[in-house]
């Protein structure tokens, strides 16, 4: 009784105000696979203004680069009856997760959104007409980043073909630095391939990748991109084999090795290091493919939480936040994105970013404006699990381009 009549007075002296507005708090867990240097940064820009805000972050940070292992967390959170407020989901999963009745609806938030996102984007996260997801930024896939020093060492410039490609390889491997670097993991594999795909232009790449189409995907042109796929492989260390794509970034950075395939988000390593583009490392299109942009957007979705059929207050604040022009500038500055918003101010961001924002309108008006395969953008996850297994086994094996592309062909069916 006594410790009633205390509590009782220290609340009404407003002593305890504090502790009475940190339980009230919403709190929001956030399911992400953001654990990078550079991604951790990026994703600790929208914890602080959600905390500044009032409300309380809960991070549920799953390691892995392609988000297999997110995606499987959040599948058994979902089951248990704990979906998250928040979880980082792309292209047709996006719609999967609308079709299971589980997300909120966030128009009331969505305002002006339509006239500020690529067209090709805004489709992506709507389901029955309403906006069900945030997007965050933008990714283009198709990126060779090279060491500036070693480029200048065996005097080279960046290629922009794939004989240029080799000679450069060559020199380099003459120089005793590794070529390229690599992990292998079957999404890296997939993101080489698709970049090689993309170098036989726009149209070949949405006709094999996006609709699928049969002739295209066994052409005698697809056999000539595994072709070049294994070349390049070749060019590759043995030690690739499990290797995360930031300690492939890393051997670049470093001047281990000469070059890596990967997207922009290995930017944002870079100036972690403290890395300048032009001065210490060149960011240039895949060969071929410079009038082309496969583009990969995160986006979080909203969860029905304890069977409310509407977005909460955080859920709301927290997609606001997102797509605000300073939240967009200030996490892709960190991830080594663009916004996906249109017109935010470019002018802190370096070089390649410029580069990009500056293609990705080119890419637009072009029809060269792609999704990424490897990245979950351009179709389900059966299919597009199916085709990287494909990819997968010819990297890992001395199966020949022929027969890789019997089974690619066999794999675009799955359902």
């Amino acid at each position: 009784m006594k410790f009633r009549a205390i509590m009782g007075a220290l609340c009404a002296a407003g002593l305890l105000g504090g502790v009475a507005t940190a339980q009230a708090a919403e709190s929001l867990e956030v399911l992400h696979w953001w654990t990078s240097g550079g991604e951790s940064k990026a994703v600790g820009v929208l914890k602080d203004d959600m905390t500044k805000q009032g409300y309380v972050w809960k991070d549920f940070a799953v390691a892995g680069g392609a988000g297999a292992a997110a995606m499987t967390a959040l599948k058994t959170q979902v089951i248990s009856g704990n979906a998250p407020s928040a979880a980082q989901i792309k292209g047709p999963l996006i719609q999967e997760w609308a079709e299971q009745g589980v997300l909120v609806p966030i128009d009331s938030v969505a305002g002006d959104w339509k006239a500020n996102l690529p067209p090709q984007i805004d489709k992506i996260i709507h389901a029955d007409g309403k906006y069900v997801a945030a997007p965050f930024s933008v990714h283009r896939v198709n990126w060779v980043w090279i060491n500036k020093a070693a480029l200048d060492k065996v005097g080279g410039k960046a290629p922009t073909t794939w004989p240029e490609f080799f000679a450069l390889a060559d020199k380099f491997k003459a120089a005793g630095i590794q070529p390229v670097a690599a992990g292998g993991q079957p999404w890296q594999d997939l993101t080489l391939w698709e970049d090689v795909v993309l170098s036989q232009g726009a149209d070949f790449y949405k006709k094999a990748l996006v609709d699928l189409d049969q002739k295209t995907l066994t052409s005698q042109q697809m056999v000539g991109v595994f072709d070049t796929v294994r070349k390049i492989e070749s060019y590759m260390d043995n030690g690739r084999t499990g290797r995360d794509w930031n300690l492939a970034t890393a051997m670049v950075i470093n001047g281990k090795a000469g070059m890596q395939f990967m997207g922009d988000w290995a930017k944002g390593e870079f100036a972690n290091a403290n890395k300048q583009p032009g001065t210490d490392y060149v960011c240039a299109a895949v060969p071929g493919t410079a009038k082309a942009y496969t583009f990969n957007v995160d986006s979080f979705v909203f969860f029905q939480q304890k069977g409310q059929k509407a977005a909460t207050a955080g859920q709301l604040a927290l997609a606001k936040t997102i797509m605000s022009p300073e939240f967009q500038e200030q996490f892709s500055l960190y991830k080594g994105s663009i916004p996906v918003r249109l017109g935010v101010d470019m002018s802190k961001f370096d070089d390649c970013a410029k580069k990009s924002y500056a293609d990705e309108q080119t890419a637009i008006k072009a029809g060269g404006y792609v999704p990424s395969l490897a990245h979950g953008m351009a179709q389900p996850d059966a299919t597009a699990g199916a085709i990287t297994d494909v990819v997968t086994k010819f990297m890992n094996s001395t199966q020949d381009s022929k027969s890789a592309v019997e089974a690619l062909a066999k794999a675009a069916k799955t359902k």
